[in-house]
């Protein structure tokens, strides 16, 4: 218990060295801050890990339905897949993105009251690894399009002002390889936001007794869910690159940052994290 109680404490500390030292390699361009803060985060991130495991020994299923559980859950995801992109693709300059968000989810976990979601015991375990998985997932794949999108603005603006690049945006690479980061997220995001739609309607239909039930919720994720079917169809059949890939998928990280901030803290519905139980 004493350790369940001090794991915050460091995964805080750890995070938020993580995050500043990414922050302040990639600016100051200083490649040793870069793997120091690679190190703090990891070792963040693997407390993380232990306490989310000793969560679910110690709740459950039921821990599932937890609110802040979901955000810490956010953040722990949304660091695996930098993780996984930085050791496959050596994009590490996400991090800018990444690990100051999973710093903030945590925070934001580690502080709000606890909140239930109505679900069936016997589907909790399950409709929770298909629908709230797949939407965190898609969720995290959408921060690294955001961060890849913001960066290849940035650097296109420079390039075609035809301005000296200094300091960090000397090290920043090619502006294919962020239009190559966007399309992986988008390609493999835009499949499991699908998927975790689909499955929060069958959970719907369990918990409320109606597939749809006009949850303010259940509207904006729809409505996301048509932009972001846009952006998928546009990058693979119709063969979009560059500037609108960027710019839009941009626009669906912020609508989707938007309801989980307006829709799950400030307003009345089915998925409202400061509902106390």
């Amino acid at each position: 218990m004493e350790l369940f109680n001090a794991l915050p404490i460091g995964i805080t500390l750890l995070y938020s060295l993580g995050a500043a030292l990414f922050i302040g390699g990639m600016l100051g361009v200083r490649p040793g801050l870069k793997k120091a803060a690679g190190v703090a985060s990891g070792a963040g991130f693997g407390l993380h890990t232990i306490s989310l495991a000793l969560f679910f020994n110690q709740m459950g299923y039921s821990g599932f339905l937890e609110g802040g559980f979901h955000l810490s859950l956010l953040g722990w995801v949304l660091l695996a897949i930098f993780f996984t992109l930085w050791w496959r693709l050596k994009l590490d300059f996400l991090a800018l993105a990444a690990s100051p968000l999973a710093l903030l989810l945590y925070l934001s976990s580690v502080t709000l009251p606890g909140s239930k979601v109505l679900m069936p015991k016997a589907l909790a375990g399950s409709f929770f690894m298909l629908h709230i998985g797949s939407l965190f997932f898609s969720l995290a794949f959408l921060a690294m399009a955001f961060a890849a999108g913001v960066l290849f603005i940035h650097l296109e603006r420079k390039i075609k002002t035809k301005e000296k690049l200094t300091g960090f945006r000397k090290d920043l690479p090619s502006l294919n390889t962020f239009d190559r980061a966007n399309y992986h997220a988008v390609v493999f995001g835009f499949p499991l936001y699908t998927v975790g739609l689909l499955s929060g309607f069958i959970w719907g239909r369990f918990a409320w007794g109606r597939i749809v039930t006009g949850d303010p919720k259940e509207v904006v994720s729809i409505l996301i869910w048509l932009v972001y079917a846009y952006l998928f169809h546009q990058r693979l059949a119709v063969g979009w690159r560059g500037r609108k890939a960027a710019l839009l998928a941009i626009a669906v990280f912020l609508f989707s940052v938007l309801s989980l901030v307006v829709v799950n803290f400030m307003m009345p519905s089915h998925h409202n994290f400061m509902q106390i139980s």
